[in-house]
């Protein structure tokens, strides 16, 4: 009789592809919740883990590409569903239409991850190797690379989840959110080596839990408790880095209303609503006295010639009163018709000229058409207005307002960490205007409020978001947001806010530092050997 076999471990096991792809869907929708609004920050960590399993454990590349592609989908189609309300309920795109191009929109974004299982799989290198060094770089580059490409759609980059509360938090200063991406990815490469080696040493006729008892009581447990230290390590690093003052108050503070208009998306661009609309700001902004007063993007629907010129002295000669500025959101035309998402100040800060910023990275679809020889034909099913605006200049500087110096960016913007960064150091405090009444009552609000949490815990300075419908807020050097608005309601948020000054290692190097770190794991594997 010989020698029995040994018994093949799950991971083992082939798996069709198609039956892969559609078991990796609801893990990735798990993901979501370690988002706002449930913000249950370890999600990603687990099911990264088990994607990562799935990567490093499977019989052909064909195989890890279809269970990111379904992890990808699920993610996705969970995480950005409010695509759909923007294109079909306030864009007017016919409902099958919406729901097929966002469907085919997360399709796209879903090639991300498939192509990350594809080249886990393509390294052959050892399954630790995999699982500590490939399948965490390859996860930061494809989000870093998911962040750029034709224009860039960094939502949802899993380093998000991990704002104030977590203690990898501390990352984000020195490495930006795609290192915040790698550290989460290196520590779900890391539980997946525990579970790994857990199940691999499974005996014959042993159940799980005798066997984990087992291991942890034996020689066999000295590298699960190696990963287990170096897990600690990278938790215990956020933690301390979280301690240091990267950034100081500059000694002089401003008292800022963030003006919520609550202003009907459906009915903003209406010309029977736009007296009111005029009124109600201007109402909200004399009842304040606050020396920075700041309107939401494009308040004012109309461009800012159009805007009568004694509201414009009202809202200013308000502002001298109080002895400072207000910001407003307003569209700027220029005579050879190019138009611009603006943001303009009036007040006592205000030379010959009001100053303004222009919105640099413009959102394909609803700010611009790309490719409009091909794509043009979309402007006829949507109702968008303003949707073909001119790119601000790169290279603009913060507003001086209010003793301050501001760094305004305006609605989808502050999504690019190494954008904002562009008017630091000298910047003492962010501001974003938004409008994201577009997205009606979904989890897009929600989401960007956490990515504006994110880009004053790289930058060592305040946020401050003035939106028409929400989530209006103060957000502190650190990310944690001291005081918000309610959504959807008519309200003014008002505080005193310090300006900050100095500049964290992420203002110094971008993401240059991730970036350096996930390609020296990438170069240590490959000279690594192939085989255990």
């Amino acid at each position: 009789m010989g020698a029995p076999r040994p018994r093949k471990s799950r991971q083992d096991l082939p798996v069709p592809p198609w039956i892969a792809l559609i078991l990796a869907v609801p893990l990735g929708a798990l993901t979501i919740v370690g988002f706002e609004p449930v913000g249950l920050s370890p999600a990603p960590i687990i099911t990264l883990a088990f994607l990562f399993q799935r990567w490093a454990f499977a019989s052909t590349p064909r195989e890890a590409f279809c269970s990111g592609y379904g992890f990808g989908l699920g993610f996705f189609l969970a995480g950005v569903s409010w695509i759909y309300v923007s294109l079909h309920t306030f864009g007017a795109m016919p409902m099958p239409i919406a729901a097929l191009a966002t469907l085919l929109f997360c399709a796209f974004l879903a090639l991300f991850p498939a192509a990350g299982g594809y080249l886990v799989a393509r390294s052959q290198r050892s399954i630790v190797v995999k699982l500590a060094l490939v399948a965490p770089a390859v996860w930061m580059l494809i989000e870093w690379i998911r962040g750029w490409i034709f224009t860039g759609f960094p939502w949802l980059t899993v380093g998000y989840s991990q704002t104030p509360g977590s203690p990898l938090a501390g990352y984000a200063a020195p490495l930006g959110v795609f290192g915040l991406s790698l550290v989460l990815a290196l520590t779900a490469g890391g539980l997946a080596l525990i579970i790994s080696h857990s199940n691999n040493r499974i005996k014959p006729g042993e159940s799980e839990s005798a066997a984990l008892r087992r291991l942890v009581s034996s020689r066999e447990s000295r590298p699960v408790l190696g990963v287990v230290a170096a897990i600690a390590l990278l938790w215990l690093g956020g933690a301390l880095l979280n301690k240091i003052e990267w950034t100081q108050p500059t000694g002089t503070s401003t008292t800022v209303a963030l003006l919520q208009g609550n202003v009907e998306q459906d009915m903003k661009w209406r010309p029977e609503t736009l007296v009111a609309t005029l009124d109600g700001y201007r109402n909200m902004v004399t009842a304040s006295k606050a020396q920075l007063i700041v309107l939401p993007e494009t308040a004012l629907p109309l461009f800012l010639h159009q805007v009568p010129p004694d509201y414009l002295d009202d809202l200013a000669a308000h502002a001298r009163k109080n002895q400072g500025d207000i910001l407003i959101g307003v569209p700027e035309r220029q005579p050879n018709g190019e138009y611009f998402n603006s943001v303009i100040s009036l007040g006592i800060s205000n030379g010959a000229q009001p100053q303004r910023y222009r919105k640099n990275h413009l959102v394909p679809f609803g700010e611009f058409i790309p490719l409009r020889p091909l794509l043009g034909w979309i402007v006829s099913v949507l109702a968008i207005p303003l949707q073909d605006f001119s790119r601000g200049a790169v290279d603009q500087q913060p507003l001086d307002v209010a003793n301050q110096r501001v760094a305004v960016n305006i609605c989808y913007e502050d999504v690019f960490g190494e954008e904002i960064i562009r008017q630091l150091p000298q910047a003492t405090m962010l501001i974003n205007a938004s409008n994201v009444a577009w997205f009606g009552d979904s989890l897009a609000p929600q989401q960007h409020l956490q990515i504006s949490q994110m880009r004053a815990m790289e930058t060592g300075r305040y946020m401050l978001r003035a939106t028409n419908t929400g989530m209006t807020a103060v957000i502190d050097q650190r990310g944690k947001v001291v005081e918000s608005a309610p959504a959807f309601t008519r309200v003014t948020v008002t505080r005193a806010v310090p300006g900050y000054q100095g500049t964290t290692p992420f203002i110094r190097w971008g993401n240059y530092a991730a970036l350096l770190i996930a390609a020296g794991m990438l170069t240590l594997a490959l000279c690594l050997p192939r085989k255990a």
